[in-house]
């Protein structure tokens, strides 16, 4: 159970948090009727998750990197611009032309936190060859990867995360665990809606909105019905608006890929959870990044 929902369980009357009251209070919590419970994740799921957690990060130490060589190299007045690719591309023209304005010094720190730089990249690399060795192992992460706007790396950490969508009743509670839909500020029958939760598995929702950013870049090259809507809506509200709402439409299409064990292109049996998972209108209008 995730401690935020049994906290409330544990009697205020009580003083301290100690043991004897946080077991008081799991076993009230539950004995509750809708109390929700975390999946249980079997070995197979947690090694592919030790993949995807040392991958972040050498990702996160590999930013790191690049940012501290950037900003050495800016205390000599030698500017570069931002992101990785930048850095890799201008690397040899500013080693070579500013070779007498850094001195030698510098440049033997410079030259080694670059070979450091080009390892990590190598190690990223090596860790994406095994995810998509997993994801061509696993059917429903091959089925999962046929979803534009989904990739190995997304596919393989849902399957791992998830395992059984069948607990979760839905595509919107599934996207709702993802922390991707509106908060609710709702009261005498008004219904307020701001933004989203983000509460769940923070790693599956960037993963999700970042493909989902990546998608809308080429919504206006498709002419499915998916790609016509999120071109609409790229055409209507802010960047990261679209974004979060595509991001929750590829959640809810996801849950009926797992949970039914099809693909977009597939009829689906339940009718209602197909347009529980086509239809998610009310979020476009509050769901911020």
């Amino acid at each position: 159970m995730d401690p935020k929902l049994v906290a409330p369980y544990r009697h205020q009357g009580r003083t301290g948090k100690n043991d004897s009251n946080d077991a008081e209070a799991i076993g009230e919590a539950m004995g509750r009727p809708r109390m929700r419970y975390v999946p249980i994740k079997d070995d197979a799921q947690q090694a592919i998750l030790v993949i995807h957690r040392v991958r972040e990060g050498v990702v996160g130490e590999q930013n790191r990197v690049a940012n501290r060589l950037r900003g050495l190299l800016a205390e000599f007045g030698v500017v570069i611009n931002t992101g990785l690719d930048s850095l890799k591309r201008d690397w040899k023209t500013v080693r070579q032309d500013k070779a007498d304005v850094v001195p030698a010094m510098a440049w033997v720190e410079l030259d080694a936190l670059y070979t450091r730089l080009e390892a990590l990249h190598t190690d990223i690399l090596a860790y994406d060859r095994k995810i998509k060795a997993h994801v061509r192992q696993d059917p429903r992460a091959r089925r999962i990867t046929t979803l534009n706007g989904i990739g190995p790396i997304t596919a393989s950490a849902i399957v791992a995360t998830v395992g059984s969508a069948r607990d979760f009743k839905n595509g919107r509670q599934f996207a709702a665990w993802l922390g991707l839909t509106p908060r609710q500020f709702s009261t005498g029958g008004k219904t307020v809606l701001g933004k989203i939760t983000k509460r769940g598995d923070i790693y599956l929702r960037t993963l999700l909105i970042h493909g989902a950013r990546s998608e809308l870049i080429h919504v206006h090259e498709r002419a499915d019905a998916k790609s016509v809507w999120a071109l609409k809506l790229r055409e209507e509200k802010s960047w990261n608006k679209a974004a979060v709402a595509l991001a929750t439409k590829h959640a809810r299409i996801v849950w009926v890929m797992l949970a039914k064990e099809t693909t977009p292109e597939e009829p689906v049996p339940d009718h209602e959870e197909a347009a529980d998972v086509v239809d998610i209108s009310d979020y476009v209008e509050e769901a911020v990044a």
